[in-house]
């Protein structure tokens, strides 16, 4: 019992923390890191191992993660885990992907999509000695200021007038200084005439005309205040053919109302009666420029009204005659009587 509790006391317990020192000049490298390549690639900044959740940490405030590609594919869900274990224990979070696989596309597209959810930012090296080269510029630029990668805005007159001027297209610096040795100012190039920009030396005709369109052409186009009226005149004038027939058509269905409910006794009038549409079709005819069609057959109403004699055999309306080439049969030699259809086989 007394060796199993010397032998449990004198078991080493994990490594340290790393505290590092004041001046931060090394690399703090997770132990698991141990043996990896990439170590060698790392030059100009101190290494040192310490107990850290992240792989590499590269500042106060920055870890990375270590993922190579090869080892994503057999592992996939092993970054995984390893960002939900990093937490939120850097401000900066780095993931680090070494692409030694061929086919990296949808691998980057999935891992991208991960550090978005999570707020990692994600940087792709294509070799060794490229991911030592971030590692080592991320711990050499930890206390640089951000003004080494900002944009250089000069507020010096000649840097504003090269800035302004070199915004229109094809006028390049050397433009700029011939344009402000020729005319003084700003003020001076924008009242120079075309004939006066096409003697500078550099500037030919659409040069001339892309510096006289920055300075003539307006900031904004002028708005509408009211929306555009479209008086009377303007209307489009359509012909009035199809109002008149309108016209003629309601004209002859009340003509025909009258005729049913007061029949006539001339024949004329009872002709007019019952064709109302007349008058319209031969209006529309002449509007559209058609054939006029045949008038039709004149016939008295009162003999057509009385019942037919029992010895009267109707005959067929004459039909119009055949065109040219149209074959017509004639039915007039069909006998007429009872038929006797038998419908069993």
């Amino acid at each position: 019992m007394s060796s199993t509790v010397s032998a449990s006391t004198s078991k080493p317990g994990p490594p340290p923390v790393v505290i590092p020192a004041a001046s931060g000049n090394n690399i703090v490298i997770s132990s698991t890191q141990k043996g990896n390549p990439v170590l060698e690639a790392i030059r100009n900044v101190g290494k040192e191992f310490g107990d850290i959740l992240a792989d590499y940490q590269v500042g106060r405030t920055t870890g990375v993660l270590y993922l190579s590609l090869k080892y994503h594919r057999l592992h996939p869900d092993y970054i995984a885990a390893r960002i939900e274990k990093l937490g939120h224990s850097y401000t900066l979070r780095i993931l680090l992907i070494l692409c030694d696989v061929t086919e990296h596309r949808d691998l980057i597209r999935d891992l991208t999509r991960l550090c978005l959810i999570n707020n990692v930012t994600i940087i792709t090296a294509f070799s060794l000695d490229e991911a030592g080269h971030y590692l080592a510029t991320y711990k050499q630029f930890e206390y640089r200021s951000p003004d080494l990668i900002k944009e250089r805005t000069e507020k010096d007159y000649n840097s504003l007038l090269r800035a302004s001027l070199t915004s229109i297209p094809k006028v390049n610096k050397t433009d700029v200084e011939t344009l402000r040795t020729s005319f003084g100012s700003f003020a001076g190039i924008s009242r120079a005439t075309t004939d006066q920009l096409q003697n500078l030396p550099g500037f030919g005709r659409v040069k001339v005309k892309n510096v006289k369109t920055a300075f003539d052409k307006p900031f904004k186009g002028k708005p509408q205040s009211t929306l555009a009226v479209v008086s009377s005149s303007q209307l489009p004038s359509f012909p009035q053919t199809s109002t008149s027939s309108a016209s003629a058509t309601s004209k002859g269905a009340s003509m025909a109302k009258q005729s049913r409910a007061q029949p006539s006794t001339t024949a004329t009038s009872s002709s007019s009666a019952l064709n109302p549409n007349e008058g319209a079709s031969t209006l529309t005819t002449q509007a559209s420029g058609r054939r006029p069609r045949s008038p039709s057959p004149d016939w008295d109403i009162e003999l057509d009204l009385d019942l037919p004699d029992d010895d009267f055999i109707p005959h067929a309306p004459p039909r119009p005659p055949p065109n040219a080439g149209e074959v017509t049969a004639d039915i007039s030699d069909i006998p007429t009587g009872e038929f006797d259809i038998d419908l069993d086989p």
